[in-house]
C-alpha cells in the first residue's frame, strides 16, 4: 500500500464508521446497551484511524482540486463545506459523549448523542461521497 491508497482507505473507514454508527443505533433503540457500547467504541476507533490516516495523506499530498464543471461542481462544494464545518465537530462530540456513555453518565450521554448521531453519521457518508466525486467521477 502506498499513499496514493489513502483516500480510497479512508472513504473504506468513513463507510464502517457510517454502518456502525447506524448498528449502534439500532442496538440501543432495542436496549442492548453492552452491544452498543462495543459497536459505538468500534465507530469511535474506526473514526480515529481515519483522522490518522486523512492527516498522513494530506500532510504528504496536499489536496486535489475538483474538476467537474456546472450543477455538479456547487453540489460538491456543497456537501464539501457542510462536511468540514461539521466534521470539526466529530472529534469533541464523539469522545464527550464516548466518556458520558463510559463513565455511566447515561442521562448527559443521551442528550448529547441525539445531536453527536446524526452530525457524526453525515460526516461520515458525505466523506465517502466526496471521495467519490473526487476520485472516482472526476479523478
Amino acid at each position: 500500500m502506498s499513499i496514493t491508497d489513502l483516500p480510497a482507505v479512508n472513504a473504506t473507514l468513513n463507510g464502517i464508521s457510517a454502518i456502525l454508527l447506524i448498528v449502534g443505533y439500532a442496538l440501543i433503540r432495542q436496549r442492548r446497551i453492552a452491544q452498543h457500547r462495543r459497536v459505538m467504541i468500534s465507530a469511535f476507533a474506526t473514526s480515529t484511524v481515519f483522522l490518522i490516516c486523512y492527516v498522513i495523506y494530506h500532510a504528504n499530498v496536499g489536496s486535489k482540486p475538483f474538476t467537474g464543471q456546472g450543477t455538479v461542481r456547487t453540489v460538491y462544494f456543497f456537501i464539501l463545506i457542510t462536511h468540514i464545518v461539521l466534521a470539526a465537530l466529530v472529534p469533541p462530540l464523539a469522545l464527550i459523549t464516548l466518556i458520558r456513555g463510559l463513565r455511566a453518565r447515561y442521562d448527559k450521554h443521551a442528550k448529547l448523542a441525539r445531536w453527536t448521531l446524526p452530525i457524526w453519521l453525515y460526516v461520515s457518508v458525505t466523506g465517502v461521497i466526496v471521495y467519490v466525486m473526487l476520485y472516482q467521477m472526476y479523478p
